[in-house]
């Protein structure tokens, strides 16, 4: 599960990255949507976050402050109205449709509340989906899906399909799904907001225990306390920006 294992390292499935600077970057991110009066509703005014190789950040925030749209952001989900993102020194404004999508598909990994599987696919299809969609041949494809579902502790649950799991199980095939790709960064949006207090507790340990595994950057975004301890930093998103907690708006 180490970035530097060589099956996880297929030359045909790995992005080619800027030299130098950290695997995600934000400068100065504003992002606002207009309203049906034609005002304008400012979301994010000046967002700046850089997150080092291995390093996990988590952000906290009242809801509806615009946390789901930063990460949405990062990941190229969503574009900022202004400011810069780089994604392993890559500048995503500058990329068109087609790169941008593959660095995507290759360099983030996502991980929702709702696990968003294919209901009639199995876990290790499911899993295998990022894979496909880059063009990688469906052996190779299920080899790493197999591998990934594995570590994250699903090798009995390889051809069971999601309304065959449990809630935590079918959280643990989407993080094998992020995961499949080997990205540079993993992106979660209250990965167990929909789950048990005890099921989440297993889901954090696996997610923590992945990032240590793979020097994995991750930027998680919840509400639960006991996750976002686990974080490297914890940075608050208030009126728009970024502040470390504890410490005071500027």
């Amino acid at each position: 599960m180490n970035r530097g294992t060589a099956s996880m390292t297929d030359p045909s499935i790995r992005p080619v990255f800027a030299e130098g600077g950290p695997p995600l970057e934000a400068q100065d991110v504003h992002k606002e949507f207009t309203l049906g009066d034609s005002s304008r509703l400012k979301i994010l005014k000046g967002v700046d976050l850089s997150v080092a190789a291995g390093e996990a950040v988590s952000i906290i925030g009242q809801s509806g402050c615009g946390k789901s749209t930063l990460l949405h952001i990062l990941g190229a989900l969503d574009h900022p109205t202004s400011g810069t993102v780089r994604v392993g020194g890559e500048r995503l404004d500058q990329l068109g449709d087609e790169p941008l999508a593959a660095l995507r598909n290759q360099s983030v990994g996502f991980v929702f509340q709702f696990h968003h599987l294919l209901r009639e696919f199995t876990a290790v299809e499911n899993a295998m989906m990022p894979c496909l969609i880059h063009g990688v041949s469906r052996m190779d494809a299920e080899r790493r899906a197999r591998e990934v579902l594995e570590a994250v502790g699903l090798e009995h649950r390889l051809e069971h399909k999601p309304w065959q799991l449990s809630g935590g199980e079918q959280q643990r095939v989407a993080v094998a799904r992020a995961l499949v790709n080997d990205p540079l960064v993993l992106l979660a949006d209250e990965p167990t907001g929909n789950l048990d207090d005890q099921t989440s507790e297993q889901l954090h340990e696996l997610l923590f225990k992945i990032r240590s595994e793979r020097s994995l950057s991750m930027v998680l975004v919840t509400h639960n306390l006991l996750l976002a301890s686990r974080s490297d930093r914890i940075l608050r998103l208030r009126d728009g920006r970024l502040f470390e907690e504890g410490a005071s708006p500027a």
